[in-house]
């Protein structure tokens, strides 16, 4: 990936953050730290990649959400309660998609098919993907500096950073799964307790 990136520059950033995701920001911000990219060319690639394909996305599922394959997708009680969850809480959800595992394409086309106006979803969309993009391209930047701050800037340097960043991440996600695990057994123990 970073032999990638260092090859390719903004237009692998802009690839990556679109299909790959936020390991390729990662590197960007990694790359930044180590003056071989600007970092407000990565923050601008990695925004743009990841808005312009997941507006792509959403155009799709508002185009064909009177298809008969997606009218029946609607009707399955997941997808039902997914969109009045979006329908509910539309800013929330636009803004955090992107950082919540495994909804990444689903959402936008999703959103697509819900009542969400295409204005408003753009303007969202547009925040929703500086703030994903900062946020993953800081991370490498902030964290390589920390790393390369113990390991010294030796050969080997970018290789341990990456895999620093990386751990970090997985770290994240998973206390972050732990914790929305938690937070949905306490609402269905609430929500059972009321019922009662």
């Amino acid at each position: 990936m970073e032999e990638f990136l260092r090859q390719y520059g903004p237009i692998g950033i802009f690839l990556g953050a679109a299909f790959e995701g936020q390991t390729a920001v990662i590197v960007g911000g990694l790359l930044a730290r180590q003056h071989i990219l600007h970092l407000w060319l990565v923050l601008l690639s990695a925004s743009a990649g990841s808005g312009i394909l997941d507006h792509v996305l959403f155009v799709a599922g508002r185009q064909f959400r009177a298809h008969r394959w997606v009218v029946q997708a609607t009707q399955q009680v997941a997808f039902a309660r997914a969109l009045g969850f979006i329908e509910r809480f539309p800013i929330s959800y636009i803004l955090t998609f992107r950082f919540i595992f495994g909804l990444r394409v689903a959402s936008p086309i999703a959103i697509g098919v819900s009542q969400v106006p295409t204005w408003r979803f753009t303007l969202l969309n547009i925040l929703g993907a500086i703030i994903w993009a900062t946020s993953f391209t800081m991370l490498g930047f902030i964290f390589g500096e920390t790393v390369h701050n113990l390991l010294g800037r030796g050969h080997h340097a970018g290789r341990w950073t990456l895999l620093a960043a990386g751990g970090i991440v997985v770290i994240v996600g998973i206390i972050w799964v732990i914790r929305y695990l938690l937070g949905r057994r306490k609402r269905v123990a609430a929500g059972e307790f009321e019922d009662a």
